[in-house]
């Protein structure tokens, strides 16, 4: 079993900054693409950033030049850099992977519990 462990939420001013830090753990073989999603009250779950195993990056529009995805893949870990922060990116943040338990297993979807982020006015 994977658990993604998600930590650096919380409250901040318009135009401050925040890094979100996702750690898997458990049995695991591999970890192919990882990313993060979010989704604000009365919204529908969005892509924000996504990351290959092979560092490959990719942005949803509303967030390019302001959010920069990394991982560590020997840390089984994926960050979220958050600057320029906007009221428009208050949301529940939401850690998500693809991971393979054994050499022969199928890669399974695994999700974060979730963290806050809140941006005020």
């Amino acid at each position: 079993q994977v658990q993604l462990v998600e930590s650096g939420g919380g409250l901040v001013q318009d135009g401050g900054s925040l890094r979100l830090s996702c750690a898997a753990s458990g049995i695991i073989f591999s970890i192919n693409d990882m990313a993060w999603y979010r989704q604000a009250p009365g919204k529908e779950r969005e892509m924000v950033a996504s990351i290959t195993v092979y560092h490959s990056e990719n942005y949803a529009d509303s967030v390019k030049g302001r959010f920069t995805i990394s991982r560590d893949n020997a840390k089984n870990t994926i960050y979220l850099q958050m600057n320029s922060l906007k009221p428009e990116d208050t949301a529940t943040y939401y850690c998500h992977a693809d991971v393979a338990g054994s050499p022969r297993g199928n890669f399974k979807y695994y999700w974060g519990q979730g963290t806050q982020v809140t941006v005020s006015s």
